[in-house]
């Protein structure tokens, strides 16, 4: 074929391009791709995490003493003989205390971190890193630093130090059930460790909220401060709110590293997986009662968790 352009002259028609033929098979195929990227990590959660719990709750149903391959079914008997013991009920009971307290300390304190980080005008970044970074150490290594240095029980401890120089006798802060001075230790040891890691989720949520809504309340009258924070600020955050409350109710219940390293040599303070090591990995090695406890702090948590979410009014939707 050939054209004919304005001067007259014949010119041949390019060719038009043939379509791309698209790629056949598996190779060519989005599902393939899919599997080949998750396939590895769909097996190490299986293998590592869900054939574990569901195995957990298995041997909870049967009396595995000295061996995790049981035989004889003795239903709930593992369950009530854990609720019968009192060292693992005194310990749910504690710890249901220290994640009331512990929780909402660390919520309110990471959330007024992000806060006044988010307001900077400048070295925004240097003050983001600086209390992120305790979230890098090792909670074994900050609890020996709490243990040895900060709240030693001797007077060349820091804080003995500084409340010797108000007159005041040294403290044996972990020595001592009575007054319980250890749950100052371990709650700032906690706060210190974990405050900077949700102070970066409520940053990140801060900085996704439209500028238009604060604009807006400015336009209808709203003034800076509190009530911008509470009918704008505060609701923007509800989903992040949600996810940092799971995260330390189960964070929480969860905590061992720093209570082992504090109190290895009491008798109280103990956290509920310091007993189900006990139970499981200890002397008696009894796996099905240490599995049942397990299923048991798991219902507790969960319970924990929705009641305190209903309370405080966090994943709901908005009211029409």
């Amino acid at each position: 074929m050939s054209t004919t352009t304005t001067r007259g002259v014949e010119r041949p028609a390019s060719a038009k391009a043939s379509p791309a033929r698209p790629r056949r098979g598996l190779r060519g195929s989005s599902t393939f791709n899919f599997w080949l990227f998750t396939s590895p990590f769909l097996i190490g959660l299986t293998v590592f995490v869900y054939v574990p719990i569901g195995w957990s709750l298995w041997l909870s149903f049967f009396e595995a003493r000295f061996t995790v391959t049981p035989s004889k079914f003795v239903g709930f008997d593992n369950y009530w003989q854990m609720l019968q013991d009192s060292k693992f009920t005194d310990s749910l009971v504690t710890f249901t205390v220290f994640a009331a307290f512990i929780v909402p300390t660390t919520w309110a304190l990471s959330l007024s971190l992000a806060l006044l980080v988010n307001r900077l005008r400048f070295m925004k970044a240097f003050f983001r890193s600086v209390f992120f970074l305790p979230t890098a150490c090792s909670y074994v290594a900050a609890a020996l630093i709490w243990k040895m240095s900060i709240f030693s029980g001797v007077r060349f401890g820091l804080m003995n130090t500084v409340l010797g120089w108000f007159g005041v006798e040294n403290i044996a802060w972990l020595a001592n059930p009575d007054p319980p001075w250890y749950w100052l230790v371990i709650v700032t040891l906690r706060l210190w460790l974990q405050a900077g890691f949700y102070m970066i989720l409520f940053l990140a949520a801060l900085q996704n909220i439209p500028p238009e809504l604060y604009e807006a309340a400015a336009i209808d009258g709203a003034k800076p401060g509190w009530q911008t924070f509470r009918y704008i600020t505060l609701p923007q955050l509800r989903a992040t709110s949600t996810a940092v409350i799971l995260l330390l109710v189960i964070a929480a219940y969860q905590a061992f590293d720093e209570f082992y390293n504090l109190l290895a040599k009491t008798t109280w303070g103990r956290p509920p997986l310091v007993e189900l090591y006990n139970t499981a990995l200890g002397e008696s090695q009894d796996y099905g009662e240490g599995s049942a406890g397990a299923v048991i702090l798991t219902l507790l948590i969960l319970i924990v968790t929705l009641a305190q979410g209903r309370f405080l009014g966090f994943g709901r939707g908005d009211d029409k």
